[in-house]
């Protein structure tokens, strides 16, 4: 099951599954024996911290049922390793994509967890012959592992960024043609996609993903939603989040209460419209 550390005696996530899933996901559960929205992502759409996630907020203004399958630290690699899970939202009304990084998949060169894909498992042969100088035992986060990569050769580094930016977009290829045609991604960072994306930044937006990455998705068609937080949301950072104080770090690093509003409120027009639509729309 997928482990529901997000944050000792902070919050009640209310685990549950869906189907024949063996994931967990943030409750209460659903009832999706009626139209549905489905989201799917990482950290920031699960609402790690976050009483009042967008999910939730979205559910509120849509009065359509939400159901959270994001998950802690997911990639598409989640998806589509669990076919229960990737029937649910192939199912939805409407089907919502947060874009994540480009370095939580397994790809030619390291392998990661199949639940929580910020876990590094193993470096491959082509990693180990491309990096002979580097000790792959102690590393155990693929950010981790990715900053320890560029920092012994920026040269090679750029070998190891052509091959996780290829993965990525092979797979979100995958995952939009298992999602119905009413679907949207959306881009949540706190800037717009960037023309080249190949340093890991601080921040909640997907690292190592591009504008030329996205618009590469275009002909899968859907709608693409950019959030980009007010500067008076971003500048509140964790107030109105629970969490311990030994996690302030973690907190800091995710979006806040206040931009989960806003979120919310770009989000549900686009939705409302989608659900109330016979197909899907272009991306744009």
């Amino acid at each position: 099951m997928m482990l529901m550390d997000a944050g000792a005696g902070a919050l009640d996530y209310s685990p549950c599954r869906y189907g024949a899933s063996k994931a967990m996901f943030r409750g209460p559960k659903r009832d999706l024996t009626q139209p549905y929205v489905a989201i799917l992502g990482g950290s920031a759409s699960f609402g790690k911290y976050v009483a009042q996630p967008y999910p939730a907020l979205l559910e509120q203004a849509l009065g359509l049922p939400v159901a959270n399958l994001a998950a802690l630290n997911a990639g598409p690699d989640l998806y589509l390793g669990d076919p229960a899970t990737l029937e649910i939202a192939g199912k939805a009304r409407v089907a919502v994509v947060q874009i994540t990084g480009a370095e939580t998949l397994t790809n030619p060169l390291y392998t990661v967890h199949s639940r929580r894909n910020d876990r590094f498992l193993a470096a491959t042969p082509a990693l180990r012959d491309l990096y002979p100088d580097v000790d792959f035992t102690e590393i155990h986060f693929t950010r981790h592992l990715l900053m320890v990569l560029q920092r012994t050769d920026p040269l090679r580094f750029d070998r190891v960024l052509g091959v996780l930016q290829a993965t990525w977009l092979q797979r979100m290829v995958a995952l939009l043609a298992a999602l119905p045609t009413r679907r949207a991604l959306l881009w949540l960072a706190e800037a717009p996609p960037p023309p080249t994306a190949d340093r890991l930044g601080p921040g909640f937006g997907p690292p190592l993903v591009d504008r030329r990455m996205i618009a590469a998705l275009q002909g899968m068609g859907g709608d693409l939603i950019k959030v980009v937080p007010s500067p008076a949301a971003q500048s509140e950072g964790p107030a109105g989040m629970h969490f311990p104080e030994t996690e302030m770090q973690q907190a800091r690093a995710l979006p806040g209460a206040a931009i989960h509003l806003e979120v919310a409120a770009r989000l549900a027009p686009e939705i409302a419209r989608l659900a109330a639509s016979e197909n899907g729309a272009t991306l744009r």
